[in-house]
């Protein structure tokens, strides 16, 4: 696991501690699934990787989106909201990026652009508002689907 995902575990246990919740190994496997995955993931897919992956641990789809709900109240993974297909996740230990979303497929594409990131910057200032976080989506079409 990398540094980031270690860190990310880390922080988990010490906002369930701070909620005098109980840390489940549940929410850690769903958590754990997110900071490996390559692309965003439905809940579903969730499920269906833990299945594959963790038999054993015998978690329902229900605690699936239990833990992805927490998970989120607590920032620690975010969602892209897909119409009728629902909700895709990702984990938040990644690096900041924005997304190109297409509204045909669902095919997700992650992008940094610095003048963007700048611009927002200057946009806030001069409107003096600090920008604490923001996510930036943009929808369209995939090449394949134009």
């Amino acid at each position: 696991m990398t540094n980031n995902n270690e860190q990310a575990i880390d922080e988990l246990k010490k906002i369930v501690k701070q909620k005098g919740l109980k840390y489940t190994e549940q929410r850690e496997i769903v958590l754990k699934i997110l900071l490996h995955a390559h692309a965003h993931l439905t809940a579903e897919e969730i499920y269906n990787q833990i299945k594959l992956e963790e038999p054993e641990s015998n978690i329902g789809i229900a605690t699936v989106y239990r833990a992805l709900g927490f998970l989120e109240e607590v920032n620690l993974i975010t969602s892209i909201v897909f119409g009728n297909d629902g909700k895709k996740y990702e984990s938040n230990a990644k690096e900041h990026h924005d997304h190109l979303i297409c509204t045909s497929c669902g095919k997700i594409v992650e992008f940094v652009d610095d003048e963007i990131e700048k611009r927002q910057d200057k946009i806030a200032s001069k409107n003096k508002f600090k920008i604490t976080s923001h996510s930036m989506q943009l929808y369209g079409l995939c090449s394949n689907c134009q």
